[in-house]
């Protein structure tokens, strides 16, 4: 294994953001007032921070907003709102709206994209880009075709050195369009769930230049509906991307796919690691990724460790997965929730898995990872810790023989406050965190320097 050149930053949070300086804490909160604002993302170039979140009024819908800082994240300007038709977002936690930015040809505020999930008579991702003053939204473009069947989502967006949106999401077409099933038949599938899989897909469109964009295709079938997708790009018009799929006799592990040619064409997809988790249902849990300098993919998931699980017990496996909490298998053993860190230096085969510490729950989630310019690897979670949901931070290092070490755990907020779903990126002022802080219904976006 290559001697690793990272800092893995793993952190969690529940918080939102309002448009307002660094306070003495070093956090700044983003918030569109009387809404819950959840599902952040965020992208940085430079000085240059892009933050989008979805906020929702009580019993109202959902929109995306986004707010820009140009200071590496000490102030940003006000949130507006980007989706294309007020209330049309559709938003969750695997499900968050995604920002990507790529340096202008001719200098100024880089590009900035935003692809989002959008719900009115039917589900779409959608692909909207600010004008080149960085204020003013767009329109925005739905990259399915019209009245395609089914629902959809759980996207990664990625952009290359054009500017071109790569984008792809996991799509359940064949579910609406395939024979009507009995209750009997459903209920088997549900257990069946290689079977369940095969009429769901990974599908994968670009838009961008007439030249670049290419229109929706599936790429692969068999994926676990409801983890969200990772992408990146290589410097030689590479496009990775990993999800989790399912295998034979259930088991969900994380799948991986390279193009070398822009997403013209795909490879044989591959394994990053071979976990044998098996599960009858969908954790609603998927992969992260970043690509450095010099080429590395780094990939970090959620899985599974512990005695194998029988079929018997997947309604057990099932609650688990929905609740946290511990399931006990066929062989008496103990399931235990784990973080894993793994690396790629030709997009084909992955280092040994690295298992990352964590506060000690039984299920650490929603992991997240970034590359900055110097080669740190920055890795971002979740978990539950004395009934609260909290954020941690930990830094991968290697110590004199080459081997990885683990630094000291450092938490993100207080132990009162949830806080979940954290992203971390590098501004010229040094690392950023984002996270959702608060309960839900009140909860706002946060971001805080490291």
């Amino acid at each position: 294994m290559p001697r690793p050149r990272v800092v893995l930053l793993l952190l969690a949070a529940t918080l939102a953001l309002a448009p307002r300086g660094l306070a003495s804490s070093g956090e700044v909160t983003l918030t569109v007032p009387g809404r819950s604002n959840q599902t952040p993302w965020v992208a940085s170039l430079g000085s240059f921070v892009a933050v989008v979140w979805g906020a929702q009024a009580p019993e109202g819908k959902p929109d995306v907003f986004l707010a820009i800082s140009r200071d590496g994240g000490q102030q940003f300007d006000a949130p507006m709102r980007v989706n294309t038709v007020e209330g049309d977002a559709r938003l969750g936690g695997e499900l968050p709206p995604r920002v990507a930015l790529v340096p202008r040809a001719g200098g100024g505020d880089p590009a900035v994209v935003v692809a989002y999930g959008a719900k009115t008579s039917g589900t779409e991702i959608r692909v909207v880009r600010l004008e080149e003053d960085a204020r003013t939204v767009g329109p925005s473009r739905a990259l399915q075709a019209p009245g395609a069947a089914g629902d959809r989502g759980w996207h990664a967006l990625a952009l290359d050195s054009r500017g071109t949106a790569h984008v792809m999401w996991l799509d359940h077409r064949g579910l609406a369009t395939g024979p009507a099933q009995s209750h009997e038949h459903q209920e088997q599938a549900a257990i069946d769930g290689v079977a369940m899989a095969m009429r769901s897909g990974l599908y994968y469109a670009a838009d961008g230049a007439p030249t670049s964009a290419r229109p929706e295709r599936e790429l692969v079938r068999g994926v676990c509906y409801c983890c969200k997708v990772a992408m990146a790009t290589g410097g030689n018009g590479e496009l990775y991307a990993a999800w989790r799929h399912v295998y034979p006799g259930n088991v969900r592990d994380i799948a991986f796919l390279t193009s070398r040619d822009n997403g013209r064409t795909f490879e044989t997809p591959g394994r990053v690691s071979t976990d044998d988790w098996h599960l009858a249902g969908c954790p609603d849990d998927g992969p992260a990724m970043a690509v450095d300098g010099d080429g590395t993919i780094h990939v970090v998931w959620p899985t599974v460790v512990g005695t194998e699980v029988a079929t018997e017990v997947a309604t057990k496996v099932r609650t688990e997965a929905a609740t946290g909490v511990r399931t006990e298998a066929a062989a008496g053993g103990r399931m235990e929730g784990a973080l894993f860190y793994a690396t790629s230096r030709d997009g084909r085969t992955f280092t040994p898995r690295i298992r990352i510490p964590t506060l000690g729950s039984p299920k650490p989630m929603h992991p997240q990872v970034h590359v900055d310019t110097a080669g740190r690897v920055m890795v971002a979670w979740d978990e539950v810790v004395d009934g609260t949901r909290q954020a941690a931070v930990r830094t991968l290092g290697a110590d004199e023989a080459g081997q990885p070490r683990f630094g000291a755990a450092i938490r993100l907020g207080d132990s009162d406050t949830p806080s979940a779903y954290p992203m971390v990126v590098h501004t010229t002022n040094g690392s950023l965190a984002v996270w959702v802080s608060g309960k839900p219904g009140a909860s706002v976006i946060r971001v805080r320097g490291l």
